[in-house]
């Protein structure tokens, strides 16, 4: 199996088997994480999550649409540094649009029933990260781009 397939397969178990990632906004004050839930649309091209507008995370966003989102299979000991897998998603995010929040809520709901309630309120932001490419680390040090086409 080629590296570039191998890792590929790499970053779509991490995509379909984590639950949580860590989203990196920015403002004038410098980077800030966040931990939010996510699901994958099958092409890979975006990453769906929500949040509610009054987040320190949303008015980042506002701001500055550029965003990166951290998913990795860490257990937290010794292990990880040779078997952990990482993949940073880069891109921009954008409000889905309501013709699409249908497909929006099939694909955010069917990884996260338990947030139904949070995804139905109004002041909730359905957003997408439009990724213009992956990084995907394996082994600690071993780094493979994948490049997705928007």
């Amino acid at each position: 199996m080629s590296q570039h397939r191998e890792h590929r397969e790499i970053l779509r178990a991490l995509l379909e088997e984590q639950a949580l990632a860590v989203l990196a906004t920015q403002n004038e004050n410098g980077p800030y994480a966040s931990l939010v839930g996510f699901a994958a649309t099958p092409d890979l091209r975006h990453l769906l999550f929500a949040t509610t507008r009054s987040t320190r995370k949303h008015a980042n966003l506002v701001a500055d649409a550029r965003a990166s989102m951290l998913i990795d299979n860490r257990q937290n000991d010794a292990a990880d540094f040779t078997h952990a897998a990482a993949a940073t998603a880069l891109g921009i995010v954008q409000e889905v649009p309501e013709p699409e929040r249908a497909t929006f809520e099939t694909t955010f709901l069917t990884k996260h029933p338990h947030l139904e309630g949070f995804i139905a309120s109004p002041t909730c932001a359905w957003l997408r990260l439009r990724v213009s490419h992956y990084v995907v680390v394996t082994r600690f040090q071993h780094v493979i781009e994948i490049h997705v086409d928007a």
